[in-house]
């Protein structure tokens, strides 16, 4: 359906929409991680946009590490370019509770393990968990890089969060193949758009929003595709003054869904504006400031996006931490984290392999 709708965007324009395909990583049953092939995904989308005769390109993406691989891959290649996602899942419920992948999902799993919950609920949550198609609607990998991408001005806004199957997914796919058709024949190319101050802005948006560490890893390798560098040093940075504004799992309480009902990124990016660079440009060629102008503030009928006067919570979501087990630094997601682990002291349990710690996780002589 969203290629679809790109595709008569793309002819409402006066475009000629041709559909190719690359590898897609799906996120839960690659293993042991699908962080090893997202270069590989990179290097074939960009080799792919080099070899077909296109005047610019959409890259539709979902899960966690294709939509930076896809990204990468746009900049590398140097074409008119804008990403349209698949969008979040819409929530379901488990015995009156609303219920979401992938946080809820570790509840109950970790639940069930303690004996707190019987194998009777673990079935319901597990036919509820993913109650439609698209990807996780919490703020995990996959909506945090729809989020920073719109941030990136590589994405239309009010795209990051439209819930799948949703007709404002379908409009906003539509709207995308309208703009890129205006793009290509204008010649706005990312690497003239993109700045550090882009990534600087994501970097303050991912604070805010308290998004998934494995974002960093990602902008790195997206801002390296651009001929710039961000460091950790650049995420503490980012999080000094910025406060979590939005109000989602695993931070907070809520869900994607409830995140684009209250106005979704561009009520955020409102929200932020007086700590972001407004001279940013996006894709399409206007400012930052430019393009915000007319958004909205966060609205008082909602519960999702607090202004910054009244954040959810303190500066610093994330924080890079550096020490003897992690040299080179680490992410550590302190908004999300249980206070009274903040500060531990005890033993060291060494696994030999991820197999190796599954198979004795449990085991009593461990003595955890």
């Amino acid at each position: 359906e969203v290629i679809d709708a790109v595709k008569r965007g793309v002819l409402e324009a006066g475009g000629l929409p041709f559909v190719f395909s690359t590898i897609s990583l799906g996120e839960i049953l690659i293993s042991p991680t699908s962080m090893l092939y997202r270069n590989l995904m990179a290097m074939e989308t960009e080799e792919m946009i080099r070899a077909y005769p296109m005047d610019g390109v959409i890259l539709a993406g979902g899960c966690d590490k294709t939509v930076p691989a896809q990204l990468m891959a746009g900049i590398s290649a140097n074409r008119p370019m804008l990403s349209v996602v698949i969008g979040p899942m819409m929530t379901g419920d488990v015995r009156g509770q609303r219920v979401g992948a992938c946080t809820d999902c570790r509840r109950f799993w970790a639940g069930y393990r303690a004996g707190e919950i019987d194998p009777e609920t673990l079935q319901a949550a597990e036919q509820s968990l993913c109650s439609t198609g698209g990807t996780c609607m919490v703020m995990g990998s996959a909506s945090t890089m729809a989020c920073l991408t719109e941030a990136l001005g590589l994405m239309l806004p009010g795209g990051a969060a439209c819930p799948s199957g949703s007709g404002d997914r379908l409009r906003h796919s539509v709207a995308s193949g309208r703009a890129i058709v205006s793009m290509a024949r204008s010649e706005i190319l990312p690497r003239d758009v993109l700045s550090r101050a882009s990534f600087m802005n994501a970097l303050r948006v991912l604070q805010s929003i308290s998004g998934s560490t494995n974002a960093v890893v990602h902008l790195m390798a997206i801002a390296r595709r651009a001929g710039i560098e961000i460091t950790l040093a650049d995420l503490d940075a980012a999080g000094r003054d910025i406060p979590l504004l939005v109000n989602c799992k695993p931070a907070g309480a809520n869900y994607l869904e409830d995140f684009h009902k209250a106005g979704g990124m561009p009520v955020l990016l409102k929200a932020l504006a007086e700590k972001l660079d407004l001279n940013a440009r996006v894709a399409t060629g206007e400012t930052l400031g430019d393009l915000i102008a007319g958004f909205k503030p966060p609205g008082d009928w909602q519960q999702t996006i607090a202004s910054s006067a009244k954040p959810y919570g303190g500066t610093g979501s994330l924080v890079a931490l550096k020490g003897s087990l992690a040299p080179d630094g680490a992410v550590l997601k302190r908004a999300a984290a249980s206070a009274h682990l903040l500060k531990h002291t005890g033993p060291a349990m060494v696994f030999e392999s991820p197999e190796d710690a599954a198979h004795r996780i449990d085991d009593e002589a461990l003595g955890l």
